[in-house]
């Protein structure tokens, strides 16, 4: 369950950090850090991390501290959100017909 936890948590700070209006004001828009900010990929990998180097702080999850589990749940953070971002966007559920 906590791997869930994970991933929605991962999920829901990456969109609030691409996407969210109230980060419009300071969210960069050039160089490597205005891309890293716009790509929901490239930023769940960094979300993930910090997700794992604050998960003493909470019980919602609980992994190993080792770099290896870090990298492993950036990857995971990163994957999962890239999939959910192209799923899901403001209006729900994403549905196109096929050309």
């Amino acid at each position: 369950m906590s791997l869930a936890y994970f991933v929605l948590v991962s999920f829901g700070l990456t969109q609030l950090l691409v996407y969210g209006k109230v980060f419009d004001r300071i969210r960069p828009t050039s160089g490597w850090p205005g891309q890293l900010m716009h790509c929901p990929m490239c930023l769940g990998f960094w979300v993930g991390v910090f997700l794992w180097g604050i998960n003493g702080h909470t019980e919602l999850f609980s992994f190993e501290l080792s770099p290896i589990t870090g990298v492993l749940l950036g990857c995971l953070s990163s994957g999962t959100c890239y999939v959910l971002s192209m799923i899901i966007d403001d209006g729900g559920i994403r549905i196109t017909k096929g050309e």
